[in-house]
C-alpha cells in the first residue's frame, strides 16, 4: 500500500522546462500532466503564473480541462517582494488567481544572496517568508516552501539557513523542500546537513529535498536525504532541467520502491499506472518534449537492461538474474540481447529466443549465424543497434532466404546546384523495380540524396504495398569506418523508422553514403512490412 505521509512532487512543467532545446507549449503541458498524474505522482508543478503568461493560460486551461485522479497542481512563485506586503504583491495575488490548491514559492535560505541577489536585510527576508506564507494559508492554500541555496546557504551561515525554515514551518508551510540549487552537494554532505536540521524542526516538520545534478549525485543526494528524514521528493521526468539537468524523479521513485522497499507512486484502481508503466510513460514525455530518449538512462533507457559480451549472454542463459540487478518487466521494459563481434553462440541463441526462433534446436543455422555476424562485423556492420536488420539476417540463415517483397533493377541519386556558394543545391532520385507483377520506374526529390531516395523508393512501392504509408524515417546516423582512408573510407548508417506505434533501426555499409543508405532503407521496409503481416505481392 503506497505510503501516504511520503510526497513524490514533480516539476517537469516548470523546472524541467528549463532545460536548453525544451520549449513546451500550452497544449504540450496539457498532455505532459496527465502522464503524469496516470504515473502516480502526488503534485504536479505547472509552472510560474503571473510570472510566465503561457503558464497563467495553462492553469487556466487546466481548471476545465485536466481531471487528474492522483494529482494535485501545484502553482510556483516567490515570496514577496522587500518593503511590501504580499496581500499586495501582483505575483503572490497571481499565484491565488490560478485557482491551483497548492502553492510552492521559493524562498532565500543563503544569507549572502538575501544580502547580494535580493539586497535586502536578513530580517526583512525571514518576514518576506513568513508574510507570504502567512498569506497563502489565509486563502485556503497548501503551501510548499523551497528553501533555495539551502545547502550552500548552510555552510556559510548554519543558523541562518535553519531560521528561514523554521519561519517558514511557524507561518504554516506543510513542506519546507531543501534545495541543491547549484547541484554540488554529495551524499554524505546532505545526509549529515538534513540530519541536523530534523533535531532543530523536530519529528513532525515535513522536509524535502530537491536536488540538481551538477555534481552527478542529485538521484544519490535525494536518497541519502530520504534516508535522513526527508519526506517529499522532488525532481522531474528523465531529469529534464537547465545545466545538467534535476534529479530524475523516474530513478527516485524506482529506487524507493525496488531498492528500499517503500510504495511511493499512487495507484488507481482500474488504470494502468504506477512502476509497471515507468518506461511507457519516460517515453511518451520525450516524445512531447522533442528530447532523444537517452539509450543509458537508469531502469527505462534501451540499453538499461541490454546485455552485450558473450560471458554474460552464457550466465544470462542459465539465469537473467546473474547480470542484471531487477526485473525489466518490473518498470516496463525489456532485457536485450545484443548482437556483436563481442557476442558468441549463446548471446545469438538467446536474441533468437526472443525472436522466437529457437536456434538451439538447429545448431548448424547457430553456427553459420555466428559466423556470418562475427565477418560481417568486422567489415564494418553493427547488429546491436540494428535489431531489423539482425533479424532478417536470421531469417535468412533459418528460411534460406530472406523476404522477396520487391526486385531492385536499378537506382540513381543525383545533387545539383545551379548557382555558386550559398545556392540551395537540389537533390532528385530516381528508382526501377519489379513488384506486384509489374516494373515500376519512380523519381522522388528532397533536401539531400539520402531523402531523395526515401521518397522514391516509398512512392515506387506505395502503389503495392499501401502499408507503407504508415512508415516514416525518424532518425538518421553516419559513421565514417577506416579514416585513415579519406574519402575513400567505408561508410556505416544507421537509420530508424517508425509506423506510429513503435520503431525499428537497420543498418547499411558501403564504400559511400549513399550506397550505405540504400541498403538501410530497403532492409527497414522489408522489416516493416513482414512484421505488419504483409505478405509479398
Amino acid at each position: 500500500m503506497t505510503d501516504p505521509t511520503f510526497h513524490v512532487y514533480d516539476t517537469t512543467l516548470r523546472d524541467g522546462a528549463q532545460q536548453e532545446g525544451i520549449n513546451l507549449s500550452v497544449a504540450d503541458k496539457l498532455a505532459i500532466a496527465p502522464l503524469l498524474d496516470e504515473l502516480g505522482v502526488g503534485f504536479i508543478e505547472g509552472g510560474w503564473p503571473g510570472a510566465v503568461p503561457k503558464d497563467t493560460e495553462f492553469f487556466k486551461r487546466a481548471a476545465k480541462e485536466l481531471d487528474l485522479r492522483n494529482a494535485e497542481l501545484a502553482a510556483f512563485g516567490a515570496t514577496r517582494k522587500p518593503g511590501t506586503r504580499a496581500v499586495d504583491d501582483p505575483q503572490v495575488r497571481a499565484l491565488v488567481d490560478s485557482e491551483a490548491s497548492v502553492v510552492t514559492v521559493v524562498a532565500k535560505s543563503d544569507v549572502r544572496h538575501v544580502e547580494r541577489a535580493l539586497r535586502t536585510t536578513p530580517d526583512e527576508n525571514l518576514a518576506m517568508i513568513t508574510d507570504t506564507v502567512t498569506f497563502l494559508r489565509r486563502e485556503g492554500r497548501r503551501v510548499v516552501v523551497d528553501a533555495e541555496h539551502f545547502f550552500d546557504g548552510f555552510a556559510v551561515d548554519a543558523a541562518y539557513a535553519r531560521a528561514a525554515v523554521l519561519a517558514a514551518f511557524e507561518a504554516g508551510a506543510e513542506v519546507v523542500a531543501l534545495c541543491d540549487t547549484n547541484g554540488g552537494m554529495l551524499p554524505d554532505q546532505v545526509r549529515e546537513v538534513v540530519l541536523d536540521l530534523r533535531a532543530h524542526v523536530g519529528p513532525a516538520a515535513v522536509l524535502g529535498m530537491h536536488a540538481h545534478n551538477d555534481s552527478g549525485c542529485a538521484v544519490a543526494n535525494t536518497l541519502a536525504a530520504v534516508e535522513a528524514g526527508c519526506a517529499h521528493v522532488q525532481g522531474t521526468v528523465n531529469g529534464y532541467g537547465e545545466r545538467t539537468g534535476n534529479a530524475d524523479l523516474l530513478s527516485v521513485v524506482a529506487n524507493l520502491e525496488l531498492k528500499l522497499g517503500r510504495p511511493v507512486l499512487a495507484r488507481t484502481e482500474g488504470v494502468p499506472g504506477g512502476l509497471a508503466e515507468l518506461t511507457r510513460i519516460a517515453h511518451a514525455i520525450s516524445e512531447l518534449t522533442n528530447i532523444s530518449p537517452f539509450a543509458r538512462q537508469p531502469y527505462v533507457g534501451a540499453s538499461a537492461f541490454a546485455h552485450k559480451a558473450g560471458l554474460h549472454a552464457s550466465a544470462i542463459k542459465v539465469d537473467p538474474d546473474l547480470y542484471q540487478h531487477t526485473d525489466p518487466g518490473l518498470v516496463g521494459n525489456d532485457m536485450r540481447m545484443l548482437v556483436s563481434d563481442m557476442a558468441g553462440r549463446a548471446s545469438i541463441e538467446l536474441k533468437g529466443r526472443q525472436l522466437g526462433y529457437d536456434l538451439a534446436e538447429h545448431p548448424d543455422v547457430l553456427a553459420r549465424l555466428t559466423h556470418r555476424v562475427k565477418d560481417s562485423e568486422a567489415n564494418g556492420y553493427t547488429f546491436e543497434a540494428a535489431d531489423a536488420s539482425f533479424e532478417l539476417l536470421l531469417v535468412e540463415e533459418v528460411e534460406g532466404r530472406r523476404p522477396t517483397y520487391f526486385r531492385v533493377e536499378s537506382w540513381r541519386a543525383i545533387v545539383e546546384r545551379n548557382g555558386g556558394r550559398g545556392t540551395p543545391a537540389t537533390a532528385e532520385a530516381t528508382v526501377k523495380l519489379h513488384a506486384g507483377g509489374e516494373r515500376i520506374v519512380s523519381t522522388g526529390e528532397g533536401n539531400g540524396p539520402v531523402n531523395a531516395l526515401d521518397h522514391a523508393l516509398r512512392q515506387a512501392l506505395l502503389r503495392v504495398y499501401p502499408e507503407l504509408g504508415e512508415f516514416e524515417l525518424i532518425d538518421f546516423k553516419v559513421r565514417i569506418l577506416d579514416q585513415m582512408h579519406g574519402t575513400d573510407a567505408v561508410t556505416r548508417v544507421l537509420i530508424e523508422t517508425t509506423d506510429g506505434e513503435t520503431s525499428w533501426s537497420t543498418v547499411g555499409v558501403g564504400p559511400n553514403l549513399i550506397e550505405a543508405s540504400w541498403e538501410a532503407l530497403t532492409d527497414s521496409t522489408i522489416w516493416g512490412l513482414r512484421h505488419h503481416g504483409v505478405a509479398p505481392r
